[in-house]
């Protein structure tokens, strides 16, 4: 059957290749010196600024520390085509990563974003950012399948695994997921990784805000290859991924327009679509996936099926967060701050109690990245 038109059609048989490795003696020396310089910092009690390839350095709250690159702490360790699991130095790029799995038509399945060349593995996932494909195949930390940390007691310990059922007691492999380097410096880090999709094609209808979540929300409940939608600027975008007869039957049920989405999609990822371009700032409105258009001024571009909405506006953060809190949602001012901003949404006391907690437990002398989520942390 021939791929339809507008998709990208994959038929190739993948590589047979045994399990690879990607590393160095200077990878090596790297990753010695770097482990060396933290240990030192957690000797001498001096705070840490943590980062990778410092794409992300927009993302979280400013911290006042010596920083530290971990970008040279570099390689695949090991990654296994036929079991879907690769395993990597945290400073490892992520442009990398992907091309070796391009190889054998595999990818990262939570499609993290770069915003940048430099971007690595461990930023990714001490970031916790996922792309478009998130509502449909899982988030970041449903991915990690273990990890090698440097706690702030100085102590390398090894949490997780190889596999996804392997974890007894504290999953602590997918706690480190988005903790921005606040409870331990990522090390290396194992994910699982998928099969990439034989066809995708992008289908556009044209659909307000409000008929676009609603549509959103209906497909979704159905038996279809969604893989991802956005709604912006009056049309309802929706990518299918899957084999060609799965693709035209769900394509002949949505209807609409079939359109190139590469750029589109890669856009929404990486914030380089026309909707994040200018000076407002930029806000992260995370809410249940059917909640009607909130009332709030700017521009709106809605992606995750509806749960995940971009918005830019010039109004203030208290304004925007009591409005999402009545939706039981949480908002995160993604660009545009000073620094000294609250990023993130406001910890109510229970869940404030038990961040403390877990940041006494694994950095009691606040040496790795103070203050990048809250200013108590």
């Amino acid at each position: 059957m021939n791929a339809p038109t507008g998709s990208r059609h994959l038929d190739a048989e993948p590589p047979k290749d045994q399990r690879q490795t990607l590393v160095s003696p200077a990878d090596n020396d790297a990753s010695a010196q770097l482990i060396e310089a933290i240990q030192e910092a957690i000797r001498d009690r001096k705070p840490l600024a943590i980062y990778g390839g410092n794409n992300k350095a927009f993302y979280g709250r400013r911290t006042d520390s010596t920083p530290i690159s971990a970008a040279g702490h570099t390689g695949i360790l090991s990654y296994d085509p036929t079991e879907l699991v690769l395993t990597a130095r945290a400073g490892t790029s992520l442009a990398l990563i992907e091309s070796v799995l391009a190889e054998h038509l595999q990818l990262i399945p939570f499609e993290p974003p770069n915003f940048g060349p430099t971007a690595t593995l461990g930023g990714a996932i001490a970031c916790g950012l996922s792309g478009p494909r998130r509502p449909y195949v899982g988030a970041t930390r449903d991915f990690v399948l273990g990890v090698t940390v440097l706690t702030g007691r100085g102590q390398r310990l090894r949490f997780g695994g190889q596999v996804m059922k392997n974890v007894a007691g504290y999953d602590i492999a997918r706690l480190m997921t988005g903790s921005l380097g606040t409870l331990g410096v990522l090390l290396d880090i194992s994910v699982k990784v998928l099969p990439a999709p034989q066809t995708e094609i992008t289908l556009a209808l044209e659909r307000d805000t409000e008929t676009a979540i609603q549509t959103m929300n209906a497909l979704a409940g159905r038996p279809l290859p969604l893989s991802a939608a956005c709604a912006y600027g009056g049309i309802l975008y929706i990518r299918l991924s899957g084999t060609p007869s799965a693709i035209t039957t769900a394509r002949e049920t949505i209807g609409g327009t079939t359109v190139d989405g590469s750029s589109l999609w890669q856009g929404i990822r990486e914030h380089t679509h026309p909707f994040f371009a200018g000076p407002r700032p930029l806000w992260r409105l995370s809410v249940p996936s059917a909640t009607p258009v909130i009332d709030l001024p700017g521009a709106l571009l809605i992606d995750w099926g509806g749960a995940q909405r971009w918005l830019r506006t010039d109004a203030k953060a208290p304004v925007i967060r009591k409005a999402v809190d009545r939706v039981g949602g949480h908002a995160t001012f993604f660009r545009g701050h000073d620094g000294r901003d609250e990023v993130f949404h406001p910890l109510k006391t229970g869940l404030l109690r038990l961040h403390r907690r877990l940041k006494e437990a694994f950095d009691p002398q606040r040496i790795l990245n103070p203050g990048r989520m809250y200013e108590e942390l």
